[in-house]
């Protein structure tokens, strides 16, 4: 059976998009899905997403991870915009449905504004922060990031307590300036290190402003993949209007 596919990558992040508005293609199928995420046998990517039809919204986006699980994935919402709008589906503005809740967005000049949903639970233990920013976020510094062995270290706190089979994304985190940070981050689903996570940079930007490393409201993140920003406000404890802010970029489109 042959497959229509759109690659898209935002900073690194890569993603197989497939048009599902006509339900062609079986969300039950997990081993078609880790197929084609597969980098050797497949397309190759670290996730999959169907953008389908929603009857009050733009559309809907269903997102898989790598291994089949399903979560929100805030590059891949960016990605997902960015091709709706190739599809001709949106213009700048849009609403549209995830796991999580609705999204609103906008693109301009291929940058994708994504609202991400509100926070109003930080955790902070002694040695991380953890948070949930659609997906769960383990956070804790690390001074030599650049020779740090993040998918050893990664995977261990991935399965160790409190996560355990649920599991929790890991980011490591150093400061570069008050409103810079450099992140790397292990994923769960991918179960490797990714060159960059949107929920991920969306929950450094939240802990450490939690924790006081910053007093900034607009932060720059800076992954392996390329920059990306968040912006949010703070009331009463709750972080809302928060913003992930990024190019998106379609890389090739093909038949598989």
């Amino acid at each position: 059976m042959q497959q229509a596919f759109y690659k898209y990558q935002g900073t690194g992040n890569d993603f197989v998009m497939i048009d599902n508005r006509q339900q062609t293609f079986d969300k039950n199928n997990t081993k078609r899905i880790t197929f084609l995420c597969d980098r050797r046998f497949g397309i190759g990517s670290d996730g999959l997403i169907l953008l389908e039809n929603h009857d009050a919204l733009d559309f809907e986006m269903i997102y898989f991870n790598a291994d089949g699980s399903q979560s929100f994935c805030g590059n891949g919402g960016r990605c997902a915009v960015a091709f709706a709008k190739q599809l001709g589906i949106i213009d700048g503005d849009t609403t549209f449905l995830a796991i999580d809740g609705k999204h609103y967005a906008s693109i301009n000049n291929g940058i994708v504004k994504l609202q991400m949903q509100n926070v109003d639970t930080v955790q902070k233990h002694e040695n991380h922060v953890f948070l949930n920013t659609g997906s769960p976020h383990h956070v804790q510094f690390e001074e030599n990031l650049e020779n740090f062995d993040i998918e050893t270290k990664g995977a261990k706190i991935r399965y160790d307590a409190p996560y355990h089979e649920a599991g929790s994304n890991v980011n490591f985190v150093k400061k570069l300036s008050d409103a810079v940070f450099k992140v790397r981050t292990y994923e769960r689903g991918v179960e490797d290190e990714t060159l960059s996570c949107g929920t991920g940079v969306t929950a450094v930007a939240l802990a450490m402003h939690y924790i006081g490393e910053t007093e900034k409201s607009l932060i720059t993140l800076q992954t392996q993949g390329g920059d990306l920003q968040v912006s949010f406000n703070i009331e009463s404890g709750i972080y809302s209007n928060v913003w992930l802010i990024g190019p998106a970029k379609l890389v090739y489109q093909g038949n598989i």
